[in-house]
């Protein structure tokens, strides 16, 4: 039996790359990693000292969640795999229940920590909209297992593996792929950067374009949190720290006018240093941080842009 990983990213097939090998340390079974469709992506997993299996078939529609499914299960199937590790962003949650009722297997998805205890894979997860955390586990014969991004780090480079073919019978994908474009509207990686401002509701929106001002002095990004992209929709919805967002891991976090209800917390808690600053000495966001300041954002903003030229 082994362990196969598989994600249409390369930076998240490195962090599955790393959670597997924790896996197979402690269990004793093979690390195969799979890529469809793409030759660089193989190319940079051998790079990272595992055994890749490239299948090469046009008939497999990336954008098609069940073609992909159906292709991950053959290669199941060929490799022995008995945990099946995905990324649990949007497409790769979807991804993994549909491979796992293909399989029968269990499935778990937001999963960011592992440990194996008797030969158990237990799994850390979100529960209670962040507010607990809870270790389960999958007893049944086949695991599909789906990593939040940035729960590992990502594999470095090893003593190269090998790429082998693997082939792949597959029907064509209902789905036909007449053009594709970018996403409109800005298009921002927070969860890569190391300096984070985040802005909240305790701001108003001309405010917004201070903190735009301080994060860009920083040499950092624009984050916030859910109800100002999607409520009040001053920034783009790839900006947002939380459960409904992107979980954070910045050297630095400036948190401007949020209160830390916990389904903001759980997205920006493991960032190393954490700056925030409220009006309301009773919001959470102030206990958890390591400097706080109780202050009045409208008059801290024009002084910190100043401080920063």
């Amino acid at each position: 039996m082994a362990i196969m990983i598989y994600s249409e990213k390369n930076g998240l097939a490195l962090e599955m790359l790393t959670a597997a090998r924790l896996i197979a340390a402690n269990i004793g079974t093979d690390i195969n990693a799979l890529c469809i469709n793409n030759d660089i992506q193989a190319e940079e997993l051998a790079a990272a000292g595992v055994r890749t299996y490239s299948i090469m078939n046009n008939a497999i529609n990336l954008a098609d969640t069940a073609s992909v499914a159906g292709a991950l299960q053959n290669a199941a199937g060929q490799l022995d795999a008995s945990i099946v590790l995905l990324a649990s962003n949007r497409r790769g949650k979807e991804l993994a229940g549909r491979l796992a009722q293909k399989l029968d297997a269990g499935c778990l998805t937001d999963v960011n920590g592992l440990q194996v205890i008797n030969g158990k894979v237990q799994c850390t997860r979100n529960t209670l909209g962040g507010a607990t955390i809870a270790t389960q586990q999958i007893d049944s014969g086949r695991q599909v297992i789906a990593l939040a991004p940035r729960s590992f780090a990502a594999a470095a480079l090893q003593e190269r593996g090998i790429v082998q073919e693997l082939g792949i019978e597959s029907g064509p994908s209902p789905i036909k792929l007449i053009a594709s474009r970018n996403k409109a509207g800005d298009v921002v990686d927070i969860e890569a950067a190391d300096i984070l401002v985040i802005v909240g509701q305790g701001m108003e929106k001309a405010d917004v374009v201070l903190a735009e001002g301080i994060a860009s002095k920083l040499g950092g990004e624009l984050a916030c949190s859910k109800p100002v992209a999607t409520d009040k929709k001053w920034l783009g919805e790839d900006r947002i720290v939380g459960l409904s967002g992107k979980k954070c891991k910045p050297q630095l976090a400036i948190i401007l006018g949020v209160s830390g209800q916990v389904q903001f917390t759980v997205g920006i808690r493991d960032a190393h240093t954490i700056v925030a600053i409220n009006n309301d000495e009773n919001a959470y966001i102030l206990q958890m941080a390591d400097y706080a300041m109780v202050a009045d954002l409208k008059e801290i903003l024009p002084e910190l842009n100043e401080v920063l030229r």
